[in-house]
């Protein structure tokens, strides 16, 4: 039988630290249990294991107990990271204990899945440099200046890469759950329990849940003025030519610059300040989707679908009859007809 470890964190612990360490425990509990109806032993015996006997969670309200500290786990199959809260502003904040213990059990074979801002934790052991990672969309900036050499995959639901894992933000650790279930059990035991737990299998992305704000905290002066620039004239057509001229940059320097300050390319950095505004515009206002188009600078509707598409994952109509509850509701009934 393989070992799982649920690492239950010292600090920094909020409700989805709660929500990822029970959600962990059921989701593998019912895989175990649904592998014995096929007459097949379970996969996984769980231990929840830390470093102190006892931890405060949700500011004092909960308390969880290791079932054993981490000196005492000498090999495990798969290490579970959940979901951290606090200010993460520089890698000290691990305990180079956990990192050395993360660091040791991966060397011995053991394969890591973080979930949410967890893979702040796995990223300080230096184990996620030159990998690709997700996390919550809104962690992206602090992620991308305290990580640089992570390769961030904001738009991605999961990564799996060379036995390390990451996922999005919020509740979407219940999909990694199922991936891993799958990957660990089979595809039968994962449906079953993407069926019991109701999270809806197989999903991907995360990018029509993420908001996009620009990434701002990096110093640079000039390519701030560049972003204050376009964020006020997206709906113009900007030569990013003529914009680098402007502040008196070489068009290469200029793209070095923009690249390292924000993560994005100039040109990708105007099309998701279009797309964001198209996106708000779809929630909450009666206009089409051409109208809204053109509004945001767009002139060619195909060239508009394939970007809105690229950023968000589904098309334009699908996401305003999604968050659009009046466009929902006549959808609805033109379907109904």
């Amino acid at each position: 039988m393989k070992h799982l470890s649920i690492l239950v964190p010292d600090d920094r612990s909020g409700p989805n630290t709660v929500a990822c360490i029970a959600g962990t425990y059921h989701a593998f509990t019912e895989a175990n249990k649904y592998y014995g109806t096929l007459g097949k032993k379970p996969v996984f015996k769980m231990e929840l294991v830390g470093l102190s006997k006892r931890s405060e969670l949700v500011n004092g309200m909960l308390m969880i107990q290791p079932q054993a500290s981490i000196s005492t786990v000498k090999k495990t199959d798969l290490i579970i990271i959940p979901a951290l809260s606090g200010e993460f502003l520089e890698k000290r904040f691990v305990d180079e204990k956990v990192s050395a213990w993360l660091r040791g059990q991966y060397k011995k074979g053991a394969e890591i899945a973080s979930m949410c801002t967890g893979a702040y934790m796995l990223a300080a052991t230096d184990l996620l440099n030159g990998k690709s990672c997700s996390v919550h969309w809104k962690s992206a900036e602090s992620f991308h200046q305290l990580f640089p050499e992570v390769q961030l995959k904001i738009e991605k639901l999961i990564t799996d890469e060379e036995g390390i894992y990451t996922n999005g933000g919020g509740y979407s650790f219940l999909n990694l759950l199922i991936y891993l279930i799958e990957k660990y059990y089979d595809r039968q035991t994962a449906i079953y329990c993407s069926k019991v737990l109701q999270v809806e299998i197989d999903r991907q992305t995360q990018s029509d849940f993420a908001i996009f704000s620009g990434q701002k905290k990096h110093g640079d002066d000039m390519i701030r003025k560049a972003q204050e620039y376009m964020e006020h004239n997206y709906d113009r057509k900007i030569s990013v030519d003529e914009l680098s001229k402007e502040l008196a940059f070489g068009r290469r320097t200029f793209d070095r610059r923009f690249i390292k300050a924000t993560g994005n390319t100039p040109a990708e950095y105007l099309q998701r300040l279009k797309i964001e505004s198209a996106k708000k515009a779809l929630e909450s206002t009666p206009k089409t989707v051409n109208e809204i188009m053109y509004e945001v600078g767009y002139s060619d509707a195909k060239a508009f679908r394939e970007v809105f598409r690229k950023i968000t994952g589904i098309s334009p109509l699908a996401y305003k009859n999604k968050y659009n509850r009046e466009a929902a509701e006549l959808q609805f009934m033109h379907d109904a007809n």
